[in-house]
């Protein structure tokens, strides 16, 4: 039986993580299968976004899945783990177009990972998340540290996996580690979709350069490098088929 529950329509990837018995942990074979669909869908021409979430309303995902995991003991065991739960989520990091973690529930440890690796967060007003690897004597693998200093800034970030608190979604939000937060009177879905919908409009070619925007400074590209990259971005849309199409419109509008 898959992890994962997954849907493509009209450019739109929607993944779920189906083991809500398990509250959506990550097992080594959930790993493999996120990294596999991502891919898969990657090189797709008319893509413009994805969305990731949980199968049920109590968590989006709770972390690693431990059983599965028990027997990972030696030096050797422990990093062929972190390299694939890190593969595993780069494959989000650098899909073409913007991902959406959609968190329904609880967001624990590597499930916080998770969210982080996607581009946007939507929190359900009751969701919880926290970078809870320390209760379990543990650290974050997956590159869930860079990313939460990258967005919280290193202080804040060190206190969160210092402490292991658990945020409520507004404490999130003030620390741009959640983008939105759905209202208690509100359904969480139609959230999510108030987010995505704006973003199914636009030409796939403008999603894809955006993405590559902004996968350049998640990576560190100096202040230079993303400059050129914006101008290249720029020229590169400027010239696509569907602008100069635009532009033709325009001339014979005004004569």
């Amino acid at each position: 039986m898959s992890d994962l529950l997954r849907t493509y329509e009209r450019g739109v990837l929607r993944v779920t993580l189906n083991r809500p018995e398990k509250r959506n942990t990550l097992a080594r074979s959930t790993l493999r299968e996120l990294r596999a669909v991502f891919e898969a869908h990657a090189p797709q021409e008319d893509l413009r976004l994805a969305i990731l979430t949980g199968a049920g309303s109590v968590a989006f995902c709770a972390g690693a899945d431990l059983a599965d995991l028990a027997g990972i003991e030696t030096p050797g065991e422990a990093e062929a783990f972190a390299r694939e739960g890190m593969a595993a989520l780069d494959a989000l990091r650098a899909f073409p177009v913007p991902t959406i973690a959609a968190l329904n529930g609880v967001t624990l440890a590597e499930g916080a990972e998770l969210a982080l690796a996607c581009d946007v967060r939507v929190a359900a007003h009751d969701a919880r998340i926290g970078f809870v690897h320390a209760n379990a004597h543990r650290l974050p693998g997956f590159g869930g540290a860079t990313d939460l200093a990258r967005l919280a800034g290193p202080g804040p970030a060190m206190e969160l996996l210092a402490t292991a608190r658990r945020l409520a979604p507004a404490e999130a939000q003030a620390l741009g580690i959640v983008n939105r937060v759905a209202a208690p009177e509100n359904d969480f879905l139609e959230e999510v979709e108030r987010v995505a919908a704006p973003m199914r409009e636009h030409h796939p070619h403008v999603l894809r350069s955006l993405k590559a925007l902004a996968l350049g400074e998640r990576l560190g590209a100096s202040a230079v490098e993303e400059r050129e990259r914006e101008i290249a971005a720029f020229v590169a849309a400027w010239t696509h088929p569907a602008h100069l199409a635009l532009l033709d419109q325009l001339r014979a509008e005004l004569g």
